[in-house]
């Protein structure tokens, strides 16, 4: 999988380690923006499309599907 393909929001120093890119930074990563967020989800004001849920065993599943075709969507990966 090559790093640019591969995006997150939380662990910055790991995306620094394994040269993949981040948005935004930490400085919002906290309960109050979270249930704000939630809340907006919850009341259908903000929607989150989610291409695909994979447990986390099949995280070569999910890195097959970025690379083979253009996904409309977040993959999302589960413990």
């Amino acid at each position: 999988m090559r790093p640019e393909r591969i995006e997150t929001i939380i662990d910055f120093q790991a995306a620094q380690k394994h040269g993949v890119k981040t948005e935004g930074s930490a400085a919002a990563a906290n309960a109050q923006v979270l249930a704000e967020l939630a809340g907006l989800i919850d009341g259908g004001e903000l929607e989150v499309p989610i291409a695909h849920v994979y447990p986390l065993e099949q995280v070569q599943d999910a890195y097959r599907e970025l690379e083979h075709r253009h996904t409309h969507g977040k993959i999302v990966l589960t413990p």
